[in-house]
């Protein structure tokens, strides 16, 4: 791809993101160290597996204040962790979060996995939620497909095709990678 139309787009999506960005959103907010949580952003990305980010906005904060942690949350009961994710509907996730926080803590002493195949060993993680966190948590340059992703690359490069396979946006994707800044 040419570099002219990688720096467009780039530009494009920058300018967008400048203007009209979500900026605030408290998951994608540093802590006071500067660090971002890979706990707490695998929590929204769970959380915003087909759910508004308005309710998850109000259910994120509940969330944290009771299972804080990843060791918090894997000595929880899972009633426990129902019960606060009421709302949020397909509770599946909940439970899936439930498991892998556990697994976190039993089966890989307490190190949050930090690569792609690392986190898809997670229950419930699929390929875009384990790169999103490596994006965001560790601002690590990775492709993922979800559908806020997938809508913008169709807009930009593929608004006459019909029909667009992730393949297709994942090969254009990939030069388009903001290799020295990928967790904006």
């Amino acid at each position: 791809m040419d570099r002219a139309v990688i720096a467009d787009f780039q530009n494009t999506i920058y300018q967008h993101y400048d203007q009209l960005g979500r900026h605030n959103l408290a998951w994608r907010l540093p802590e006071a160290d500067g660090s971002f949580n890979a706990y707490k952003i695998m929590v929204s990305e769970l959380m915003l597996q087909q759910t508004q980010v308005t309710r998850v906005s109000t259910k994120y904060p509940e969330f944290l204040a009771t299972f804080p942690t990843v060791q918090a949350l894997a000595v929880s009961e899972l009633g426990d962790v129902l019960r606060v994710w009421s709302g949020l509907g397909y509770n599946r996730r909940a439970k899936f979060l439930h498991q892998a926080a556990r697994m976190i803590i039993q089966d890989l002493g307490g190190i949050f996995p930090n690569t792609v195949a690392g986190l898809v060993a997670l229950p419930g993680v699929g390929v875009n939620t384990a790169g999103a966190i490596v994006a965001y948590a560790y601002n690590q340059p990775v492709v993922f497909v979800e559908t806020n992703i997938r809508t913008v690359y169709i807009y930009h490069f593929f608004r006459n095709d019909a029909s667009v396979s992730d393949k297709q946006i994942t090969n254009v994707a990939e030069p388009t990678l903001d290799y020295e800044h990928p967790r904006i």
